[in-house]
């Protein structure tokens, strides 16, 4: 039986990216995601100092060696902020935010937590998607919050109960 490379497995329809629970060594890869998916991309040592917070949790999708994705969360009391969310650009349009963010909330609840919150950019149409299809609903509006280019973007502050 002929073997594939992980990369030609996943782009030939094999097996999914994994999701598991992200470590500290996962930081610098975490960093280059940011930095590919975001206007402003946090550096490793941001990640480093978020990943070794007791109160942060934070999930990858391993395509192999290659990060997939990641979704990383803070919890204080019985809340957590989603505060960030990403997926390779070769990944994107399979359904990994939806598996990785559906194994998050499921840790947060696990965790005692009842209310997740999040930022989302009023333009980012899949990011919106992907969070109501999880029946996130608009709590709040930030104008100016995000900058780009052509201005800036109002921040939808979207909330889900967990309970």
């Amino acid at each position: 039986m002929t073997r594939f490379p992980p990369w030609l497995r996943q782009r030939l329809g094999g097996a999914a990216p994994a999701v598991s629970e992200a470590q500290i060594e996962d930081a610098p890869l975490f960093a280059t995601l940011h930095g590919a998916a975001f206007q402003r991309g946090w550096s490793t040592e941001e990640f480093e100092r978020l990943l070794v917070e007791h109160n942060v949790v934070a999930d990858r999708a391993m395509a192999g060696t290659d990060l997939a994705g990641f979704v990383v969360s803070r919890i204080a009391a019985d809340q957590a902020e989603i505060l960030s969310i990403a997926v390779a650009a070769p990944h994107r349009g399979r359904g990994l935010a939806h598996r990785m963010l559906d194994v998050h909330l499921r840790r947060l609840a696990g965790y005692g937590v009842a209310a997740v919150f999040l930022e989302v950019d009023e333009r980012n149409e899949p990011a919106r998607r992907l969070y109501a299809g999880f029946d996130f609903a608009k709590v709040g509006r930030r104008e100016s919050y995000y900058a780009a280019a052509d201005g800036a973007a109002a921040a939808l502050v979207l909330r889900r109960d967990l309970g």
